[in-house]
């Protein structure tokens, strides 16, 4: 598989300035919650994105409280959906049009999502709106390296360290869970089209409850000592399974709908899928599992965007 041979591709670099370009650089900032959009070349499919400033927050590791600080970056408003992963699922779908200055797009040399061997929405839907389900995380770096090519916009899955900054930040004053997120308890065991539930204070949608969402994550971590802030932490994946999902989604319960809680993939996730070894692309029984983007406000170079892909795309 020749997936990277049109791509320019990245590790997030956090960029060198004093403190008097630091300022001068939060002052050019958006402010939280600004919203924007990017038409994926060639359709009439939009990417939306809201801004968060960077910042930190503690979480809990075992006994040890940790600091953790995130530069700033623009996440989905929405999660991913059909409409979207179709145009790189399928070749029909998609067309030469590009807005990437860094290479030449050809969709005929687009490495695809092989066919799934049963409904991966086992029968929830398959509309525009609906979430884009049952990918494994790879496939949706994947799609995440496509929209580069499309877009010439560096996209990629959150960190853990991301996800829980967005979340926190931006449901620091929701009470009512139901209104904001599909659970077990109200969801009627299916997931349900983006938006339908009202957004968190900073404009994101389904963010807790609908889908659990991919980060780039392993479950692995570095010993918590409590005793430092960690800058950007990536814990990167060295085995198939055991990749974070965060959120919650439409068969969780109300209280695993959280900022905090945490739940790795597992080989069951691919339980009826018949192949040997299991396919790269599909997890055949995690229909409860799809993805939301981010954009570093900041954006990388393509060399920077080469080595990320380089680096998070492991099989």
């Amino acid at each position: 598989m020749n997936t990277m041979r049109h791509w320019t591709i990245a590790l997030l670099l956090v960029p060198v300035i004093g403190l008097t370009g630091w300022s001068a650089l939060q002052a050019q900032a958006p402010g939280a919650g600004a919203a924007s959009s990017t038409k994926i070349p060639g359709t009439t499919v939009e990417v939306e994105t809201v801004y968060l400033p960077g910042g930190t927050f503690e979480r809990q590791r075992g006994d040890a409280t940790q600091v953790v600080k995130v530069d700033p970056f623009w996440i989905g408003a929405y999660e991913v959906t059909h409409d979207q992963f179709d145009l790189f699922q399928h070749r029909e779908e998609d067309s030469n049009e590009s807005a990437w200055e860094g290479g030449t797009y050809a969709a005929d040399a687009v490495s695809r999502p092989t066919p799934p061997y049963i409904d991966i929405t086992f029968g929830m839907g398959h509309e525009p709106r609906h979430p884009a389900v049952n990918m494994t995380q790879q496939g949706a770096i994947l799609f995440c390296g496509w929209l580069y090519q499309k877009t010439g916009e560096f996209y990629r899955l959150p960190t853990e360290s991301e996800w829980t900054y967005a979340c926190q930040l931006s449901t620091q004053n929701m009470e009512d869970l139901d209104s904001h997120a599909w659970h077990y308890e109200n969801s009627e065991e299916t997931y349900h089209k983006a938006g339908e539930k009202a957004p968190t204070g900073l404009g994101i949608y389904d963010l807790l409850g609908n889908v659990a969402e991919w980060t780039l994550d392993a479950s692995t971590e570095p010993e918590a000592t409590g005793n430092e802030v960690l800058d950007n932490p990536w814990a990167v994946p060295e085995r198939r399974y055991g990749r974070m999902v965060k959120g919650g989604s439409f068969d969780s319960d109300a209280e695993d709908c959280s900022c905090a809680a945490r739940e790795k993939s597992s080989i069951r996730w691919q339980q009826r899928d018949p192949q040997i070894p299991k396919s790269l692309w599909w997890n055949t029984d995690s229909p409860f599992v799809g993805f939301r983007l981010v954009k570093p406000a900041e954006p990388p170079s393509p060399e920077e965007v080469e080595a990320f892909f380089a680096k998070a795309i492991k099989w």
